[in-house]
């Protein structure tokens, strides 16, 4: 299964599917913005083998500067992508069935190399090299998800909490790893 109500959670076993899926739509978006993109990766849940994850695919689009992107923007849509939040340092466009209010994808535009690349980078590869942190990162969200199934802003903010500890994980691990290169 792919996708879920607005507003919704519904957690779902991880499935290998999430990651042909993901790899389809990197390479639809690397046919779109070509060299505008440094870099594509999947991230979020869908891209953490082993947990429980929302059936949307996130994907985060490397860029130099978000005015490379604004000629992008009109076949981005064209394309299914469309455009909904533009904030200071993460432009997001979401994709899926906007007449049944379902949403399959989440695509994420940050500045390749900043913050917000890295936190999603970090976030992602830390746990996939430490299954009892990312076990811990599930059982929050299951716990979440039955309080909340109806109201997922409230979900993603008390889950923001349990993230932004794993972050700081994350960050000391990956500042370490560096260090010894």
């Amino acid at each position: 299964m792919l996708g879920l109500k607005r507003g919704t959670v519904a957690l779902f076993p991880h499935s290998v599917e999430w990651e042909i899926t993901a790899q389809k739509c990197i390479e639809h978006l690397n046919a779109i913005l070509g060299a505008v993109a440094i870099d594509i990766q999947h991230i979020g849940s869908t891209s953490i083998t082993g947990i429980k994850a929302k059936p949307i695919i996130d994907i985060v689009v490397g860029v130099r500067s978000f005015e490379s992107v604004e000629p992008f923007v009109q076949n981005l849509e064209g394309n299914g992508f469309i455009f909904r939040i533009r904030e200071d340092g993460n432009w997001l466009f979401a994709c899926g069935d906007f007449e049944k209010d379902t949403r399959t994808h989440h695509i994420h535009f940050v500045i390749y190399g900043g913050k917000e690349w890295n936190d999603y980078i970090h976030f992602r590869d830390y746990l996939n090299a430490f299954s009892d942190k990312a076990l811990l990162y599930e059982a929050e969200k299951i716990r979440l998800a039955g309080l909340y199934s109806t109201d997922r802003n409230a979900y993603c903010e008390e889950k923001g909490r349990v993230v932004q500890i794993l972050l700081q994980e994350a960050d000391d691990y990956f500042q370490k790893l560096d260090k010894l290169d």
